[in-house]
């Protein structure tokens, strides 16, 4: 077996077919916004989650994820705790301080990654497989249980997280140790004779496997994340028989459930029309799709994951950007079906939707991808994390009840509160990872074409096929929609910088060096193509007008007729108790509301506040018993406050609601 072993210099400048995003480490994050979440996550949450992960947070589940690598590298004695993926949760922290490292070199925080690096190394085995729960529970039965039983997917993140810690910091140590896993995956799983014929349960390798080869350079990486891809769903079910060959035992129940669909793997990956099953391991797949497709040029793969994108963005995704309405599986469930308060909306499938735009947006540069991207990050992602940064929310409800979620069995997974842990802490890090790589979404490139997909206080250099661009942007986004782009090329040349221009403007304003500039350049794509001959000091001035919208939904979602959702640039704004009292559904917008917004710098860390004029059903009028024939509804005028949806629940627990109904 040929074992791929990087030295502490190799670095591969990759051939991109397509556009590429360029690197975090290029982008220098300055605003009151991700800048001030990226100093959250480096200041207050990768220490704090390091001690939720040695179990050290006073009232927080425990993790047992060091300890269990420590019993597997023999350093202490015990028995496995946790869930089969326990693995994962530590190496999503590992990444995260990746990310961290290459933007805020941190020498006692690197001390602290390099000797959770040694203990990973030490768990590992003498033939490169690497997971704590075989090595100390069921030894005998690894590679057994591919549907239920998570091996890739840890293998999956602990490669990620490699990845992204030896560009930081150079160091090979645990690059060393997931090529040795990479290079024991792959002489285990194949189309080869005595090659098993599987693919991962919960995917996540898919993805893993191309950042491993876009480092390494190495072909089989890439050929063994095809071959997951193009073996799935395929006849007989590798999952069927496999079950079979280990006399049915099940870790978990999903396939009695929801059978192969609960997988992605009821059909061919180029077959599937529809997003189905559990969300998270769905946008996983469809994330590696589009890898594979970009990096060998398989346009029939990229249609397939097309025409997933359009199923979920059109039908199943929710205005707040969540995907996965169904508690039972973290599921989808079907078209149209998006209720308000028993939503599942995991904040690790709305993370897993922003790879999707990602890779969608290196085959298309066209705003359907970007608007997204920027809404769930806006959105779900950050409504997932506290402003302290020690309180997390699994579950991303858009109406919360609180006694009903106390006394309602069917709501009982939707919170109030954000948590301190979880046993099941996949989304605490998997937040931490995102926001510390967030200026890799800001801008794509190819040859000499530079795409701007989101605006942010920042500072960039941009490696163009003949020159290197400094890119400079001033603005309070989201809350204002000025942007200045500064452009300094390394020398004076021509070349094109595109501009996206968000569905949800309706009018906005070009200038360069104060020169206006017409919109009629703007492609169907919602992008403005400026091409013409760059010198140093030019400056681009975009004006996103930001008006105060009435959403609504398509009619057949059933909870949202007759009501409308609040929105203002890229947030959705819900109204909370702590600013409008209880019976938060009494509320009632009429065509006479109007909408007023004042950015309030002492409000939760500083934000744009929405107020309006509405009426409110008077309950206490009621004349009649609980059903009644001739009784009136009486209402009674009444001002609302609206905040930005990601600020929910930072206050006093309370009644929290997005959609409103409309008179």
């Amino acid at each position: 077996m040929k074992t791929t072993t990087p030295s502490s210099d190799f670095q591969i400048t990759h051939d991109y077919k397509h556009v590429r995003f360029i690197p975090h480490d290029k982008i220098r994050i300055s605003d009151s916004f991700f800048g001030k979440y990226q100093d959250l996550i480096n200041d207050v949450v990768i220490p704090y989650q390091w001690e939720a992960l040695n179990d050290r947070v006073e009232g927080a589940e425990p993790s047992y994820a060091i300890k269990n690598f420590r019993i597997a590298a023999g350093l202490e004695q015990g028995e496995f705790k946790g869930f089969v993926f326990q693995d994962s949760d530590l190496s999503k922290w590992l990444e995260a301080v990746g990310y961290s490292l290459s933007i805020n070199p941190d020498p006692e925080l690197k001390k602290t990654a390099d000797q959770l690096i040694d203990l990973i190394s030490k768990a590992q085995q003498p033939d490169g497989y690497l997971n704590t729960h075989f090595t100390v529970k069921e030894p005998d039965k690894k590679w057994t249980n591919l549907r239920d039983c998570h091996e890739l997917y840890c293998a999956g993140h602990l490669i990620e997280a490699a990845v992204a810690y030896h560009n930081a910091t150079g160091d090979t140590k645990i690059l060393d140790v997931v090529c040795r896993l990479a290079d024991h995956i792959d002489s285990t799983f194949g189309d080869e004779p005595g090659k098993k014929r599987g693919y991962p349960g919960h995917e996540e390798i898919e993805l893993a496997l191309i950042k491993l080869y876009r480092l390494t350079g190495e072909q089989r990486y890439l050929d063994l994340g095809k071959f997951f891809i193009d073996e799935r769903g395929k006849k007989p079910l590798y999952f069927e028989l496999e079950a079979e060959a280990r006399g049915k035992v099940d870790h978990f129940r999903m396939w009695d459930h929801m059978g192969a669909s609960y997988f992605q793997s009821h059909l061919p990956v180029r077959e599937q029309a529809k997003a189905v099953g559990h969300a998270v391991r769905a946008v996983y797949l469809y994330s590696g799709m589009a890898d594979v497709a970009l990096e060998t040029d398989d346009r029939e793969l990229f249609e397939a994951c097309k025409t997933l994108w359009n199923n979920i963005t059109s039908r199943q995704m929710y205005v707040t950007g969540a995907i996965g309405s169904m508690e039972f599986g973290e599921a989808f469930s079907f078209d149209y079906d998006l209720p308000n308060d028993t939503v599942y909306a995991e904040t690790c499938a709305a993370i897993g939707l922003v790879f999707f735009a990602q890779r969608m947006l290196q085959w298309e540069t066209d705003r359907a991808y970007s608007d997204v991207l920027e809404l769930v990050l806006y959105n779900t992602v950050l409504s997932g994390i506290s402003l302290d940064g020690k309180r997390f929310f699994y579950v991303n409800p858009l109406e919360v009840w609180p006694e009903a979620c106390d006394k309602n069995k069917t709501r009982s997974h939707v919170k109030v509160s954000r948590q301190p842990w979880f046993g099941c802490a996949c989304c605490p890090p998997n937040i931490a990872r995102l926001l510390m790589s967030v200026g890799s979404y800001m801008y794509s490139a190819k040859d000499n074409n530079i795409n701007i997909h989101l605006y942010v206080n920042s500072q960039s250099v941009i490696e163009l096929k003949d020159n290197a661009v400094t890119i400079s942007q001033s603005t309070d986004y989201p809350w204002d929609g000025n942007i200045t782009i500064e452009v300094n090329p390394e020398h004076e040349a021509r070349f094109a910088i595109s501009l996206r221009i968000p569905e949800w403007c309706k009018n906005a304003q070009i200038a360069i060096n104060g020169e206006s500039y017409g919109l009629e350049q703007m492609h169907k794509s919602g992008y403005i193509k400026i091409e013409r001959k760059w010198k140093n000091g030019d400056t681009i001035l975009l004006n996103l007008d930001m008006p105060i919208m009435r959403v609504k939904a398509h009619p057949n979602v059933r909870e949202n007729i007759g009501k409308v959702a609040i929105k203002r640039g890229p947030l959705v704004y819900c109204a909370e108790a702590a600013d409008n009292g209880k019976d938060l559904h009494t509320i009632i917008l009429t065509k006479e509301s109007v909408f007023e917004d004042c950015f309030e710098k002492d409000f939760l860390g500083g934000a744009c506040v929405i107020t309006s004029n509405v009426k409110r059903i008077d309950s206490k009028g009621w004349t009649g018993d609980l059903y009644s024939t001739d009784a009136k509804i009486t209402s009674n005028p009444a001002t609302i406050k609206l905040i930005p949806y990601y600020l929910w629940a930072n206050r006093e627990p309370g009644e929290m609601i997005v959609w409103m109904r409309e008179e």
